[in-house]
C-alpha cells in the first residue's frame, strides 16, 4: 500500500506541501491544469528549485494578481471547491480541511464556523494550498498519510490582528490532541493552514514508520533559516500488517491516533485572514 510520511522537521505550511509534491513527483503542469477547474481567478502558479543547507528542494508561489476577490465565508469555499469538477474524494478531504480550519477560528475568536470571514486574498491563496495539496497526493495514488511530531516555534508573529504569540492561537486550536513539541526557534514554524492540512490528512503522528522507499521530495519554506527550513515528503510501501495505529510497536516509538472533535456552537461575526503573512507564507 502506497503511504506519504510528511517529515516536519521545520514545520509545515501550504506552499511547503506543494513545494514537496513537486519535488517527490507531481507534475506542476498538470497540477495547475487541475487546479484551473477551481472556479477561482486572479492568481498565478509558479515554482524554482533551491538549495537549503546544500539540499535541493521546490520552493513553490501562489500569486496574486490585481484582481478584485469576494469576501468568502465556509460556505462559499465548499461551493467553489464542489464547482471545481475535481475527484469526489478531493472535494470531500479538500472541504473537511477548511471546515477544520474554520471550527478553530471560530473557537479562538468565539463565534460560528459559518461567520468566520475568510481575508479576500488569503482565501485564494488557502483554496490552491489545500486543494493542490490533496489533489496531488491522490495524483500520486497515495492511500494513507502519515506525519512526525510537529515543531513549535516561540516567541511573537505579525497577523492582520497585529502581533500574536507564536504559536499562533488558532494553530494550537487546530492541533488539539496532535503531538507537538518546542524548538526554540523564533516565529512560526507551522502555519493554520499546514496544521490544518495536516491534521485532517494524517491517520497517525508517528516516528519514521518501517516502510520501503521509493521517493523523497523536499518543499522549501520561504525564510532562509540556520536550519534546512525544509519539509520533507517520503513515499513508500508499507505492508497492510505493518499498518501504525493498532497495538503494534516498533522497537521504542509511540504511535499517535489522531481523532477529530468540531465544536459547532459560537455565535457572532468575525473577519479574519486566516493565512498568517509571515515566515511559511
Amino acid at each position: 500500500m502506497k503511504i506519504a510520511y510528511f517529515d516536519c522537521f521545520s514545520g509545515i505550511s501550504g506552499d511547503m506541501c506543494l513545494g514537496a509534491l513537486v519535488s517527490a513527483g507531481v507534475d506542476f503542469e498538470c497540477l495547475k491544469e487541475a487546479l484551473a477547474k477551481l472556479p477561482v481567478e486572479g492568481y498565478t502558479l509558479r515554482w524554482e528549485k533551491v538549495k537549503r543547507n546544500g539540499i535541493s528542494a521546490a520552493n513553490f508561489f501562489v500569486e496574486m494578481l490585481d484582481v478584485e476577490q469576494p469576501d468568502r465565508r465556509l460556505e462559499d469555499i465548499r461551493k467553489v471547491i464542489d464547482n471545481s469538477g475535481l475527484p469526489e474524494k478531493v472535494k470531500e478531504k479538500s472541504k473537511a480541511v477548511f471546515n477544520r480550519l474554520a471550527v478553530a477560528e471560530a473557537s479562538v475568536h468565539n463565534t460560528t464556523p459559518e461567520q468566520i470571514n475568510f481575508h479576500e486574498v488569503g482565501a485564494v491563496d488557502a483554496i490552491v494550498d489545500v486543494v493542490g495539496t490533496v489533489l496531488g497526493l491522490h495524483m500520486l495514488g497515495v492511500r494513507k498519510v502519515y506525519a512526525s511530531p510537529l515543531p513549535m516555534g516561540r516567541g511573537f508573529i505579525k497577523c492582520m490582528h497585529g502581533i500574536i504569540p507564536s504559536p499562533a492561537p488558532v494553530t494550537l486550536e487546530i492541533l488539539q490532541g496532535v503531538p507537538i513539541y518546542g524548538t526554540g526557534i523564533e516565529g512560526e514554524l507551522v502555519t493554520p493552514t499546514g496544521a490544518a492540512l495536516i491534521s485532517t490528512l494524517a491517520e497517525v503522528f508517528t516516528s519514521l514508520p518501517e516502510l520501503t522507499v521509493n521517493k523523497i521530495g523536499y518543499g522549501s519554506g520561504k525564510i532562509v533559516m540556520g536550519h534546512p527550513n525544509l519539509l520533507r515528503l517520503i513515499l513508500g510501501e508499507i505492508h497492510e500488517q505493518m499498518i501504525i495505529g493498532s497495538d503494534h510497536c516498533c522497537g521504542s516509538h509511540q504511535h499517535y491516533e489522531h481523532r477529530h472533535a468540531h465544536p459547532h456552537d459560537h455565535e457572532q461575526q468575525h473577519n479574519h485572514g486566516h493565512k498568517h503573512k509571515h515566515e511559511k507564507e
